[in-house]
């Protein structure tokens, strides 16, 4: 994946840029030094690595304004980053940039039961905010696997969802309003503790824009009331295509799940070994959760078990009891992490129609031999936001580079199945390239006008989004 050169202009100032902003951060907020800097060279998608610049860990609004105000100036380029789970490359500095972390911003500012919102900083991570109301019977609704580590800033850029979005949705539609510093230090409030406010839709152009347009210091959620109950049920199959058929009949019936997730066979061996979850041998697995009383469950998993049967299951089984269920969700919210404790692998994120899951799978199956790497596939069914794994060597040479023009051959079948290229992960370094698939050339520059509202220099998380030709001539513009 390339990446542009540095600017040589960009790195002589270096020195001044630090000094500058050594007059107001404490010490620890600023790191230089290189064998420091090198923990951020990367974010989660860890085949690619530069060492930026500097790093700064701002603690206020105020302090990230200064910091931006600095680099404006300057002409510097910031790269924003929350905790580093990007799987799309969307936190990886160039070597001219400086990243700016958002770890230090976890205060909760505000919770209000009555009007079930939450204000935080956003550096607090996503189970974080649960863990701040849960104990009040409330949740934060957005559950991404990572979310034990992930933050609400990267949630934010990325507009995360996570396993219950089919229910639920995902960041966009569980977030009501933003603090975010504009690259040149201003301040900007937008939307608030209500549904919507007045205008244009300016929060819904921010939640997804990968830092694109500003940093997001901090957010007010919406919380919800627990349900009084859930359960999952367990459905493995002979085959991933008929799995992906009976996700579809469930959606065709008019059921709203609070989740349905798919995992394969090399997904669901990887997982049990890790979590002794208890999934059943077969070929591809279903987890489905439905919630609410006692009878609204029975009601609910009667119809789906009914839709279920008639695929013929390998296994059909409802979970019996709370530690039942939470080795179930132990168990998927584990594969990417058990998937990487026994090989190399890149994971993808494209969206497609829920009634061509079985169509795409078996085309995923036959591009797996093509290419002649194997596939582990996990992911949101419900909503039909996949999430293939491809296996690889990264010691092996060209293997990098045969599991980029397979995952490239993927995406553009999401497409071509009438989906799109990002769910849930962004497009980062890993998709940009990709754009012109899905977009044509009058919605890229329709979309690129928006940054150079915000972002006229272009300096906001550089050769990200957009395809790297395209942005050079914006910069250079």
């Amino acid at each position: 994946m390339e990446m542009p050169a540095p600017n040589p202009a960009i790195l002589a100032k270096r020195d001044r840029v630090l000094a500058r902003l050594e007059e107001f951060l404490p010490t620890e907020a600023l790191i230089s030094d290189e064998a420091e800097r090198r923990a951020y060279e990367c974010d989660a998608l860890t085949a690619y690595r530069c060492v930026p610049m500097a790093v700064v860990l701002p603690s206020t609004t105020e302090e990230v304004a200064r910091i931006l105000r600095i680099c404006h100036d300057e002409r510097v380029p910031v790269v924003p980053r929350g905790s580093g789970t990007s799987l799309a490359g969307g936190a990886l500095p160039t070597e001219d940039s400086i990243i700016l972390g958002v770890a230090r911003l976890r205060d909760v500012l505000e919770v209000d039961y009555a009007d079930r919102i939450i204000r935080v900083q956003t550096g607090m991570t996503n189970l974080a905010v649960t863990g701040e109301v849960e104990s009040d019977g409330f949740f934060y609704a957005p559950d991404p696997s990572s979310q034990l580590a992930c933050a609400i800033a990267g949630n934010i850029a990325m507009n995360s969802g996570g396993a219950h979005c089919l229910k639920y949705g995902v960041t966009t539609n569980n977030l009501l309003g933003v603090t975010m510093v504009q690259m040149d230090g201003t301040v900007v409030e937008l939307g608030g503790a209500h549904l919507d406010a007045a205008g244009y839709d300016l929060l819904g152009l921010i939640c997804g824009s990968e830092g694109q347009l500003g940093v997001v210091t901090e957010a007010t959620l919406r919380i919800l009331p627990k349900p009084e109950g859930a359960r999952p049920v367990l459905m493995g199959f002979d085959s991933s295509e008929v799995a992906g058929a009976c996700v579809s009949d469930i959606i065709k019936a008019g059921v709203l799940p609070v989740a349905i997730e798919f995992m394969d066979r090399p997904c669901i061996r990887a997982c049990e070994d890790f979590a002794k979850a208890g999934y059943p041998d077969c070929e591809a697995l279903l987890i489905v959760e439905v919630e609410g009383s006692e009878a609204e469950i029975d009601e609910q998993l009667g119809l789906i078990t009914q839709i279920a049967r008639r695929h013929n299951p390998v296994e059909l089984r409802e979970s019996q009891s709370e530690e039942e269920s939470k080795k179930i969700w132990l168990g998927r919210k584990s594969a990417f992490g058990a998937m990487g404790q026994i090989n190399d692998y890149m994971c993808l994120d494209g969206t497609i129609p829920v009634s061509s899951l079985p169509f795409v799978l078996r085309r995923i199956g036959e591009m797996s031999k093509e290419f002649g790497l194997d596939v582990a596939n996990v992911f949101h069914a419900g909503d039909g936001n996949m999430h293939p794994l491809i296996l690889f060597d990264a010691n092996k040479p060209g293997d990098l580079e045969r599991c980029e023009a397979f995952g490239a051959e993927i995406l553009k079948l999401c497409v071509e199945a009438g989906g799109c290229l990002t769910g849930e992960h962004g497009v980062g370094i890993e998709k940009r390239d990709l754009m012109a698939v899905q977009f044509a050339p009058e919605d890229l520059e329709a979309q690129m006008r928006v940054k150079d509202v915000f972002d006229p220099q272009w300096l906001l998380n550089p050769a990200k989004v957009f395809p790297l030709d395209v942005s050079a001539a914006r910069r250079a513009a």
